[in-house]
């Protein structure tokens, strides 16, 4: 990849989620960055870990997640190209308090953390953007607190299906099922109901 052809792919993803940079910002952030392509089920960085680094994802998919008591991973959320790829350290936090693995061969375009907010916070555009994605953040979390108090397991199956109908079919399913905070037998019946039922009704 050349600089050109990147600037070029970050516009295309800031004008799908409609978000305006001032001219040279992604000139900039691309010259600041470094790039690299994980291959398919690789760890990028694990719990404990120094977050000094945060990484933005150019292409591909990630996936992060916890280990609880048992040592099961337990998915925490997924990054798709625009997304964030171990942002803790951006978050505040000293050292990464999940696991980030690619499900995708994936590019990543890494930021040393003290310098992007540096940057961030000398750019009145950029800190407009960066307030609106804290936002955000906290609409999920509160979103994912939402769902686990208030819906059935059906009813946070669809729900993400609205969220990412595009890793529905990309992301295994015993990834979903634990996001979704059930097991993947569970979900594999849920899928099967909602699929009969579209068969009915049709």
């Amino acid at each position: 990849m050349n600089k050109e052809s990147i600037v070029l792919q970050l516009k295309a993803l800031a004008d799908k989620y409609d978000v305006r940079f001032e001219e040279g910002v992604l000139s900039r952030a691309v010259e600041m960055a470094r790039f690299r392509v994980y291959p398919k089920n690789a760890v990028v960085t694990g719990i404990g870990e120094t977050a000094g680094t945060a990484g933005i994802v150019v292409d591909g998919l990630v996936r992060s997640y916890y280990i609880d008591g048992d040592g099961n991973d337990i998915t925490r959320g997924f990054g798709i190209p625009g997304g964030w790829c171990m942002d803790e350290g951006m978050m505040g936090y000293k050292e990464h308090i999940c696991m980030w693995e690619t499900i995708e061969e994936t590019v990543v375009m890494l930021f040393d953390v003290s310098e992007l907010k540096a940057f961030i916070m000398g750019n009145e555009g950029l800190k407009t953007i960066w307030i609106n994605m804290l936002e955000q953040s906290l609409r999920y979390k509160m979103y994912r607190e939402n769902g686990f108090l208030v819906e059935n397991a059906t009813e946070r199956y669809l729900h993400f299906k609205k969220l990412y109908p595009e890793l529905v079919e990309r992301v295994p399913k015993k990834h979903i099922a634990t996001y979704l905070g059930i097991k993947p037998e569970s979900l594999s019946r849920i899928r099967s109901v909602l699929k009969d039922e579209i068969v009915v009704s049709g």
